[in-house]
């Protein structure tokens, strides 16, 4: 049987809006203890929504990490003890301005455990109607009408290259949902 490594000890280094930045001690196996930066997230949702006609509605998002915009799924940080499929529901609205009939969970899976604690709930939404976009005040987001072969040539061809869309892209794809 094996042990495995244990959080010993933590300490918030900063508290963010939507998450925090922890400084944890960890007690290994074999007794020593090593100390870790991560991000202790509440996890976070993506949305593959897709209309009527066939087309995927993504988005063109300015990523101030990036200093640059990046086509992706529209997505979103989980409220504390919010249900996924609320959030997920919540955030197309906002980020799109459509408002989806059903939203099924594709699955989850965590984004980067190196580094934080983040489980994304991919979603895939359909019978969309436009009730319009409800952006916050620090985002700064087009949309993007897509047919599904150019959304996986945008994959391929490196214009889309976020991680939780590709998933949740490639995942619907897999699935039969994006009708290619």
């Amino acid at each position: 049987m094996h042990t495995h490594p244990t959080i010993a000890a933590r300490r918030v280094i900063h508290r963010g809006k939507k998450f925090d930045f922890e400084q944890v001690d960890v007690a290994m196996p074999s007794g020593g203890v090593v100390q870790r930066e991560m991000v202790r997230h509440p996890g976070a949702v993506v949305v593959v929504p897709r209309m009527d006609d066939g087309r995927l509605v993504l988005i063109r998002v300015y990523r101030f990490a990036l200093e640059r915009w990046s086509i992706e799924c529209c997505a979103g940080t989980l409220e504390i003890g919010e249900d996924p499929a609320v959030c997920a529901s919540r955030e197309l609205i906002e980020e799109t301005g459509y408002q989806a009939a059903r939203v099924s969970p594709l699955g989850s899976y965590d984004t980067t455990p190196g580094l934080t604690s983040e489980r994304m709930h991919a979603y895939f939404a359909d019978g969309l109607a436009y009730v319009g976009q409800r952006l916050e005040p620090d985002e700064a987001i087009e949309v993007l009408l897509t047919p599904p072969r150019e959304a996986l040539a945008m994959i391929d061809d490196g214009r889309l290259c976020d991680g939780k869309s590709m998933v949740a892209l490639l995942v619907a794809q897999r699935r039969g949902l994006l009708g290619v």
